[in-house]
């Protein structure tokens, strides 16, 4: 339920109405003698519709009723001798009738109007009539405009003059409005401004249009045709200005119009238009940004609006301004305007006509519509300038006085009558009126009078003796009696009495205060079924005495009450309600006083009735029905009834107030009460209008807020407390602002709240000033220079003081510093610092407080060549107290220049002289980047870049590497370059190990800062292996493929900051990117120690600063290990996500362990994958991946296998196996006959032979007579070159045979063949050789 107050409507309404009256003077009853009064005229400039009949309106008051006459140019103009002119009966009101014919043009001119009878004549303005004007546009013909593409272009429009001007707008001629923006704008002068023309400004044409207001016509100019002539680039250009001209302009205007400013710009890109104010800001509140920022409208101009503005048009190309001088003339204004005068036999009055004006006008006195040096002469009568003193006046004497203030702007006419009369009091409004007002509410009770001379009014309250004035109560000049806040005790008869000395006279006005008209139970919000009967209740409580009507909206129109309906005292009852009864019920409750409503909204669902029961309700209802009683000045008791508790147990009640004098709208927390009451007694403050709100507190939430219940309001007293936080400090030189906290609504205790501000010098015999103000601030102007002050902020109120307040200490606004200081001297310390001394200030020239001293410093210039620095300003902040210090932070081998100032509230001193002072050579930054390419396995090259900061003369580099294997290490080596050298290629003398190279540079004082990278890692480390497997060597070959490391160290600044002097040792923390160009990266397994992640990242650190860091992939066919560092608390869980590179997504949660390690199994071979890893509870960042490739087969290692041990055991095997062969062969051949052997001895193999090939043995050839053939076969030793056998007996013979074949006498028969081959194996490439197997069984 929502309720509207609405007591106010119609007594407010009402005094709203007739308050204007309060201040306004008394006049004069029609039915007493009185001259001439102006009560209606046309305005000045009045400008008609040419199609109608003109009426100059002129009308008048006075008794006898007035006579009109009329002035047209300055001479009579005689009504009667022109048919078509008229004047309307009993007024002097022109009526110019063209039914019949006749040319409006020759009507133009000046016209007057006077008003006469037998006490004087009243003048009008003079009234300058024009007829409205909207001429046809000249004929012309209008050219193909032809433009570079970007070039500015303005369209021309020149309309004709009209009366009044046109309003200027721009159109295709398919009468589609033209897009304006920044870049296409029209000026005020009606002109199309292009700030760059774009090839799609030709697509249409553009036509200058004028509406004429009269008429309501609009005229059309002949269409421009654009061709826009396009070029390869469009140049960008910097702004310059299409309107105004030049770099300076003036305007003029007159106080109390709108100012326009405009500026207008061309430039590739569009300008930005800004507007500044010289010495100051744009005037606040008044100022207004139009036409894309190109106009600057100032509403309403004052003098003080007068000075330079300028505006500024930038592009990124750069940036040109306009100054225009604006000069603000004032046409006459009233200061005081002279008032009609009433005056007894015998009274002294005064005429006060006082104008201003730029320039300053002239004032003419006229009396009766002639000058007043012309006019018969009046001894009681005095001209003092802008004043006539009237003395001893006599009846008589009555006449109509015109001021005239003019100046080469304008003019203003004001009349005021002098009126002698003798008239006894009278009342003018009815006798025993009745007034009625609702409680609490402000009202006005009405005696308007009238005598001569003027009587004394005063108000009674039934009957007793005291005047009416002040409190509650407010007499006002004209009679009326206001009273702020009607309460029941000031219900009662009022008297007002009127006096003069020519008698006595009262009435009487009966005042009646009535209770306001609250709903105390309106209806609620209701969610029903379709066909259920829902009731709005609608229980109001009002004034017995007044008339109550209640009514009913449905979203917001009247409701029909119809036969589903009925309408009770205190609610509605739908029956069978369906859909279409859904929406916003509003009951209206009002009188003749006042009003008041209730709004619910009524959902009516079409579900079953079982279903509403499944609605959430977990907190708990609002609470209902409101009320007040035991009503005391500081105490009130509220009751209200709980809401369902929805289940869950209320616990807490919390009563909120808003009161409408400070806050009003705004609620409060006033106390907390336990769940099981429905009733608080509340403790009050003065002088506040109370109301209050419940809301229940249950454990899963708050209720909404009670409807309020009805206002309360307390009684006043006298503030008891004084505002805190009073402080006092300058704002300028010359003042001194005095701010404090002020009292709130339940402080103020009474009406009228104001601040009573003191001050004075912090010197006992000083004396005290003092303000009362209502704002919590207060400005102390024409202050010395930063003096203490002694202040007190006490509270007051309409019923009395607070306390005596404390004193507080403020101090008047500080000057810039007078001095700078003395003596500056710099000692260099060392490359990047310097030693300062200064000699302080005299403490009467800091005019403030003393802040600090202040060093300002700037690199003037490097003792390098043509080596750009940043001239940027620094400065280093030393306390007040020390004349001591050093500046550190500088850069070395470069010119400085140095000034000190010192500093107080109001800003920097004087700067001292200018200091300059070089700073010696230092060590520098490490070289930009180290680069190392690994085009093979015996050499690797190294080129680098020079140091970002030199900061001296480079005398060379110094190179330090060292080999090393997993933790092992080789010797450091260390090679020295010249300065101009920037590459270098190291000869590996170990092709598994990786190598750490440390680079600096160096000047004549040492070596800089160092710049660390490692050679990448061998292919054969990508995947590491547990100690306790084995495999053998795979087989398959792998192409060695160039691996390149590139490094950027973040140890060099990307910004212009000073190294320190001394070179740190530390490896600075460096991002390797490891790119390989082999056709596949395969993940051999062998027994290395380490190996290298396939990449490496480190994320971005998390809102808690928490981050993860250092993701590596081990990669191999089919798996991949990740691993990772983290610094998040313990327990944290972390979710693994990767992405092939066609876009399969996977995502493997992780329980928190350490280390945080996780394998992916049935990954693709060779194919890319894109990984993150986050905390299960976040998200991953869109750049904090890593990459890594799964190898598509397995390759062979790149390394010596001579080295390998598996190789040498299997070697020592086969010899010891063949040295038993050769013994088994003796031991035959010493049993057997001889054997040819020669005659075989170079038949080759055959190369059909696929035992051969497969390195298999056939038992069955050696009881085959058929295969008793020679079986050649090569021989290639274990040093990998193949020799010609020289020896049919050697033993090497026997290393790699073919397939021996014995006799039946069991000797042997050795048929060899050696086979050549001069092709030298490179690098780790193997040859294809025949299997040592082969060998072992061709001997067996």
């Amino acid at each position: 339920m929502v309720l509207h107050s609405h007591q106010l409507t119609y007594a407010g309404i009402a005094f709203a109405l007739c308050l204007h009256h309060l201040i306004s003077a008394i006049e004069v009853p029609l039915d007493l003698p009185q001259p001439p009064t102006i009560t209606k005229q046309s305005v000045k400039d009045y400008i008609v519709d040419p199609r109608d009949n003109i009426f100059i309106e002129c009308e008048a008051k006075g008794n006898p009723v007035p006579t009109f006459s009329w002035t047209r140019n300055g001479k009579f103009f005689n009504v009667a001798k022109d048919p078509k002119v008229s004047m309307r009966r009993r007024s002097g009101t022109l009526v110019i009738d063209f039914h019949g014919g006749g040319r409006p043009d020759d009507y133009e001119g000046e016209y007057q109007c006077f008003a006469r009878n037998d006490y004087g004549t009243a003048l009008s303005s003079k009234i300058h009539l024009q007829v409205s004007r909207s001429p046809l546009w000249p004929k012309e013909k209008v050219d193909v405009i032809e433009v570079d593409e970007g070039a500015p272009l303005s369209l021309q429009c020149n309309p004709p003059p009209g009366l009044p001007p046109p309003v200027i707008f721009w159109m295709s001629s398919s009468m589609e409005p033209i897009h304006q923006d920044k870049r296409v704008s029209q000026g005020q002068n009606g002109d199309l401004y292009f700030s760059n023309v774009m090839l799609q400004d030709a697509q249409t044409d553009y036509s200058c249009n004028a509406r004429f207001h009269f008429t309501h016509t609009i005229q059309q100019k002949n269409p421009y045709t654009l061709k826009v002539k396009t070029t390869r680039g469009v140049t960008e250009t910097t702004p310059s200005f299409m309107y105004p001209y030049g770099t300076s302009s003036s305007q003029m205007v007159l106080r109390g119009v709108d100012l326009l400013l405009e500026c207008i710009a061309s430039g590739v890109p569009a300008p930005d238009i800004m507007w500044y104010k010289k010495g100051g800001e744009l005037p606040a509140g008044k100022t207004k940004l139009e036409n894309f920022n190109k106009a600057l409208r100032i509403s309403n101009v004052s003098e003080e609006d007068s000075g330079e503005y300028f505006c500024l048009a930038s592009n990124k190309m750069g940036s040109i301004r306009h100054t225009i001088s604006v000069r603000v003339k004032a046409a006459p204004y009233w200061l005081d305007e002279p008032q009609n005068l009433i005056l007894a036999p015998g009274e002294d009055g005064r005429l006060v006509c006082r104008a201003n004006g730029n320039p300053k006008p002239s004032i003419q006195w006229l009396v009766n519509g002639e000058p007043i040096e012309g006019s018969p002469p009046n001894p009681s009568r005095e001209v003092a300038g802008d004043t006539i003193v009237f003395r001893d006046t006599q009846i008589g004497s009555s006449a109509v006085y015109q001021c005239n203030a003019s100046n080469e702007h304008g003019y203003l006419l004001a009349n005021a009558f002098v009126s002698v009369l003798d008239v006894p009091p009278r009342i003018l409004a009815p006798r025993n009126q009745l007034i009625k007002v609702i409680q609490y509410n402000r009202t006005r009770l009405d005696c308007p009078f009238f005598g001569s001379p003027i009587p004394t009014l005063r108000w009674f309250k039934n009957g007793q003796g005291n005047m009416l004035d002040g409190g509650n109560y407010k007499a006002h000049e004209n009679g009326s009696l206001e009273m702020s806040m009607a309460r029941k005790e000031d219900q009662g008869i009022y008297t007002c009495v009127a006096t003069n000395i020519l008698g006595k006279v009262e009435a009487q006005v009966r005042l009646e205060v009535k209770d306001p008209t609250r709903i105390v139970r309106g209806p609620e919000d209701q969610v029903v079924k379709r066909g259920s009967m829902p009731r709005l209740h609608c229980r109001v409580k009002h004034d017995p005495t007044l008339k109550l009507t209640v009514t009913w909206l449905k979203d917001d129109a009247p409701l029909y009450i119809g036969n589903r309906m009925k309408k009770e005292d205190d609610g509605l009852t739908i029956y069978g309600v369906a859909e279409k009864d859904q929406g916003d019920y509003t009951c209206v409750a009002s009188t003749e006083l006042d009003k008041d409503s209730a709004k619910a909204y009524l959902t009516v669902l079409a579900i079953p009735a079982n279903r509403l029961r499944d609605l959430p309700k977990e907190r708990p209802d609002r609470p209902r029905d409101l009320e007040l009683s035991d009503l005391a000045e500081r105490s009130v008791k509220l009751t209200w009834i709980p809401g369902d508790d929805n289940n869950s147990p209320i616990t807490d009640y919390i009563v909120q107030f808003e009161e409408d004098r400070f806050q009003p709208g705004t609620w409060h927390n006033h106390s907390r009460y336990p769940g099981n009451v429905n009733s608080a007694l509340l403790s009050l403050s003065p002088y506040v209008n109370y109301q209050f709100r419940v809301i229940a507190v249950n454990d899963v939430g708050s209720s909404l807020p009670s409807m309020p219940s009805e206002r309360y309001q307390t009684s006043g007293a006298r503030p008891e407390i004084n505002p805190t936080g009073v402080q006092g400090a300058g704002t300028q030189k010359n003042n001194m602002e005095i701010t404090w906290t002020p009292l709130n609504a339940t402080q103020a205790y009474g009406p009228n709240l104001r601040y009573i501000v003191r001050w004075r010098r912090r010197d006992p015999r000083g004396s005290w000033y003092n303000e009362t103000v209502k704002a919590p601030r207060h400005v102390v102007w024409n202050t010395p220079i930063y003096v203490p002050y002694e202040i007190k902020v006490q509270a007051e109120n309409d019923f009395g003081r607070a306390p005596e307040p404390e004193t507080y200490i403020g101090y008047s606004g500080e000057d810039y510093p007078k001095a700078a200081p003395t003596d500056v001297r710099i000692r260099v310390l060392n490359s990047t610092a310097i030693a300062l001394t200064w000699t302080r200030v005299h403490l009467d020239t800091i005019q403030g407080q003393l802040k600090e001293y202040r060093a300002y410093f700037w690199r003037d210039s490097s003792l390098l060549k043509n080596l750009w620095v940043s001239k940027k300003r620094q400065y280093v902040s030393f306390p007040g107290d020390r004349n001591r210090g050093i500046v550190s932070r500088l850069f070395p081998y470069s010119n400085y220049k140095l000034e000190m100032v010192v500093t107080n509230g109001r800003g920097d001193g004087p700067r001292s002289e200018v200091k300059e002072f070089p700073t010696p050579e230092g060590v520098p930054s490490s070289p930009r980047y180290l680069r190392i390419r690994q085009p093979n396995l015996e050499s690797i090259n190294l080129e680098w870049d020079h140091p970002e900061h030199p900061n001296g003369v480079l005398t060379g580099y110094n190179l330090r590497y060292q080999a090393f294997n997993g933790s092992k290490t080789g010797r450091t080596l260390v090679e020295n370059f010249s300065p101009n050298q920037t590459r270098f290629t190291v000869q590996r003398t170990d092709p598994i190990s990786r190598y750490r190279f440390f680079l600096r540079a160096r000047t004549q004082v040492g070596d800089g800062e160092v710049i660390v990278e490692e050679s990448p890692a061998l292919l054969n480390e990508a995947t590491p292996t547990p100690a306790s497997t084995w495999l053998p060597p795979p087989t398959t070959e792998l192409t060695p493929a160039a691996t390149i490391a590139t490094t950027t160290t973040t140890a060099t600044p990307t910004t212009e900051t000073p190294p320190t002097e001394i070179p740190t040792t530390a490896i600075p923390t460096t991002t390797t990117t490891t790119t390989t160009t082999a056709a596949s990266t395969v993940a051999s397994t062998t027994t290395t120690a380490e190996r290298a992640a396939a990449a490496t990242t480190k994320q971005e650190l998390a809102t808690n600063g928490s981050s993860i860091w250092d993701i590596r992939a081990w990669a191999n066919s089919n798996w991949a290990n990740i691993t990772w560092s983290h610094n998040y608390s313990a327990g944290t869980d972390f979710v693994v996500k990767y992405i092939t590179s066609n876009k399969t997504e996977k995502s493997i949660p992780v329980k928190a362990q350490t280390p945080s390690s996780v394998q992916l199994a049935n990954l693709t071979p060779g194919m890319v994958y894109k990984l993150w890893v986050f905390p299960i509870w976040s998200s991953p960042s869109e750049h904090s991946y890593i990459t890594f490739t799964t190898s598509s087969a397995y390759t062979k290692n790149h390394v010596d296998i001579a080295t390998q041990g598996w190789f040498i055991g299997l070697m020592c095997a086969i010899a010891l196996l063949v040295l038993i062969l050769l013994i088994v062969c003796f031991i035959k051949r010493s049993r057997g006959g001889k054997y040819p052997v020669r005659d075989n001895k170079d038949e080759h193999l055959n190369p059909e032979d696929k035992n051969v090939e497969d390195g298999s043995f056939d038992y069955r050839s050696l009881e085959s007579d058929e295969d008793n053939k020679p079986l050649p076969n090569s021989q290639t030793s274990l040093d990998g070159t193949i020799k010609q056998q020289e020896s049919d007996d050697s033993l090497v013979d026997y290393g790699e045979g073919g397939e021996g074949q014995f006799n039946e006498d069991g000797s042997f028969i050795g048929q060899y063949t050696v086979k050549k081959d001069k092709e030298e194996t490179e690098g780790n490439e193997s040859s294809e050789a025949t299997s040592p197997v082969n060998a072992i069984y061709s001997l067996a």
